[in-house]
């Protein structure tokens, strides 16, 4: 049964595991841990431990039969499916010297296999790597997975990283097992179906360290009895440290499977005298429990993360608002975002006030225009500011959608605006405005501010505005970090082409991980106050990798913005100082076409353009250092904005 209920969860996370011992009565293991031990599923053995196909003597028919745990009919296909996920023979060693051992385990991997996928499992678990070297096992695990159903291969390793600050000779031996999965990931090519389940240990690595894993396919955090400590009641329960990473992965959508003997007897004798039931209860059961109560403890769900749940790293190309007219269904989401057009509100508010002193406020009128419309919402939010400071409007709204504008019209007649707004049906770049305005309020920023051309936008309706006038915004900055996106990187790859690695995606990045704090890249300032002032810019970023994140897989770079609407009031989605409660804009996804392997306390160098043509604007970029990638996107041949 699910470890519980939390408002707007329905991911796997909800489901717990039990790792068992071999056990030919399948039946009876089912039973014992789905029914008496509550749990969800069970990571079992599919063969004896003791089988070596070199000691199997074939009888007289050559029918040498492969000591499975029972036949597949002991269970029904959907309890095969849903509640089992087979353990792969842990003393396989495909890259051993002994050749005898070799052919063995490479046998037993792809008869097991074989069996799972019978069986349709949807997952397997794989014994971690023996040694340093890797390269024969994931040869055959990537043969496996070119011929596979959709089943999912889940590589173990411990969650274990040489602190550097202690090495001495005694851990001079231990690796980096991030290092072991980046080998076998690549020697697979970066497969989909291939995935990670780490043993949580009771020492863990640093909070950098660990960060790096929820870029990665992470898909089952393997938990032992004796990371856990006991409480004064006897009873199993986590450190601090250990708690936050439970959190992380729950948050993750990532499984937890319980694994070992019980070594808090008293909770479970406690628990046999309560049950009722001795013989039938479970030993692990009270660590269950408590992974449950971890689980349930935590907050519900909000409601803007309800709404973004099924946009988690799912890639969206970027609105291209001036080549396309918006639909309706895009306006009503961004309509729905209340916490932008508050600030809005506060902007066009301090601006009045400072525009207009208390003694004019009676006779004077502000002449605001909004460039760009839409169906209104900054409209109403100009008029709520006016009538906030008791200051006088003329408003003039430019929207070049006809469709809009239809709505623009009756929305004015339905608040009895028309004496306050005039509605012009026109493109602001090319709009001969009657007069100049005091205010130009706009909200033209896209997810990486400048992407959906507000500079070139502004600068065309900036004739418009006089000599002192204000732009709301008044200027906005993009951010860049590179980012371990495992998903995003195989969704861009599934596309077999050039094109989508040279693209920009709006993105929910959910199982990402943030290697490095975000850095400024191009800002631009409205009004402009120099007509040869160009929009193209170029920036060079050196990203420093922490010390103790150890090495780490760069997929590609998260792009975000800030901008200062007026004054002290911002608007923006750059993580350190995001505005809360807002959704009309995600981070902004560049994919590196060959991801690049970066070492602990490394810089890496990127460099970004953004261009300017006479019919488009693009971006370009590439890594110059600690290895140099290819400069992506060249002359926008496979994205751009067009103007």
């Amino acid at each position: 049964m699910p470890l519980g209920e939390r408002s707007g969860d329905k991911s796997e996370s909800r489901y717990c595991g039990v790792e068992t011992d071999f056990n030919d009565d399948m039946a009876h293991v089912l039973h014992f841990n789905l029914y008496s031990g509550s749990f969800d599923f069970v990571v079992a053995p599919l063969m004896d431990p003791s089988y070596r196909p070199s000691l199997v003597q074939n009888d007289a028919l050559g029918s040498g039969l492969l000591p499975f745990a029972g036949s597949d009919l002991v269970l029904s296909p959907s309890q095969w499916s849903s509640h089992v996920v087979g353990k792969i023979s842990s003393w396989i060693d495909l890259d051993s010297e002994d050749e005898t051992l070799r052919v063995d385990s490479e046998t037993t991997l792809r008869q097991e296999i074989a069996w799972a996928s019978h069986l349709s499992l949807q997952a397997c678990l794989l014994p971690a790597p023996k040694g340093t070297s890797c390269a024969n096992y994931a040869r055959c695990v990537n043969q496996i997975l070119q011929g596979s159903n959709n089943m999912q291969l889940w590589l173990r390793l411990p969650l274990v990283k040489p602190d550097d600050d202690s090495m001495d000779a005694k851990s001079v031996a231990l690796v980096d097992y991030w290092e072991t999965w980046n080998s076998f990931r690549l020697l697979c090519e970066h497969h989909s179906q291939l995935s990670v389940a780490l043993d949580i240990l009771s020492t863990l690595p640093s909070p950098n360290s660990l960060g790096r894993w929820f870029g990665e396919p992470l898909r089952a955090a393997i938990l032992h009895t004796d990371c856990f400590l006991t409480n004064s009641h006897g009873s199993p329960c986590l450190s601090k440290r250990h708690q936050s990473l439970i959190t992380g992965v729950f948050n993750h959508s990532i499984q937890i499977i319980i694994s070992g003997n019980s070594v808090h007897t008293k909770a479970s004798m406690d628990a046999n005298d309560n049950s009722g039931t001795d013989s039938q209860r479970h030993p692990l059961r009270p660590y269950l429990d408590y992974v449950g109560y971890l689980y349930q403890r935590m907050d519900p769900l909000p409601e803007q993360e309800r709404f973004e749940l099924g946009y988690r790293d799912f890639l969206q190309s970027p609105l291209q608002p001036l080549m396309d007219n918006l639909e309706a269904q895009t306006y009503e989401t961004f309509e729905r975002d209340a916490m932008k057009y508050i600030q809005y509100q506060r902007a066009v508010s301090k601006a009045l006030l400072d525009r207009v002193p208390d003694e004019e406020a009676s006779v004077k009128t502000i002449v605001l225009m909004v460039v760009g419309a839409g169906r209104g919402p900054l409209v109403r939010a100009s008029l709520q500011a006016a009538e906030e400071t008791g200051r006088k409007l003329k408003v003039y709204a430019v929207e070049k959608n006809p469709n809009a504008v239809v709505t623009l019209h009756a929305l004015v007649k339905l608040e009895g605006w028309e004496y306050t707004v005039t509605i012009v049906s026109s493109d602001m770049r090319h709009w001969n405005a009657p007069e100049k305005a005091d205010i130009l309020v706009s909200e033209l920023l896209g997810s990486f501010g400048d992407n959906e051309l507000s500079p070139e936008c502004l600068d065309g309706a900036q004739r418009f505005l006089k000599q002192d006038g204000i732009s709301i915004p008044s200027s906005y900055t993009s951010f860049l970090q590179p980012v371990t996106a495992s998903k995003l990187y195989n969704d861009v790859k599934a596309h077999k082409d050039l094109v989508h690695f040279e693209t920009a995606y709006v993105v929910k990045m959910h199982n990402v991980a943030r290697l490095a704090p975000t850095q400024p890249v191009f800002t631009f300032t409205h009004p402009k106050h120099s007509d040869t002032e160009s929009n193209q810019r170029h920036k060079k970023l050196n990203f420093v990798i922490p010390n103790d994140t150890g090495s780490a897989m760069v997929h590609g770079f998260a792009g975000y913005f800030d901008a200062t609407l007026y004054k002290d009031v911002h608007l923006g989605i750059e993580p350190s100082t995001a505005t809360p409660n807002m959704f009309s804009w995600f981070a902004i996804f560049f994919p590196l076409r060959t991801p690049i392997c970066v070492d602990p306390g490394s810089t890496l160098e990127v460099h970004f353009w953004r261009c300017c043509g006479s019919t488009k604007v693009w971006y370009e970029w590439c890594v110059a250092s600690p290895s140099s990638s290819p400069i992506h996107n060249s002359n926008g041949r496979s994205y751009w904005v067009g103007l």
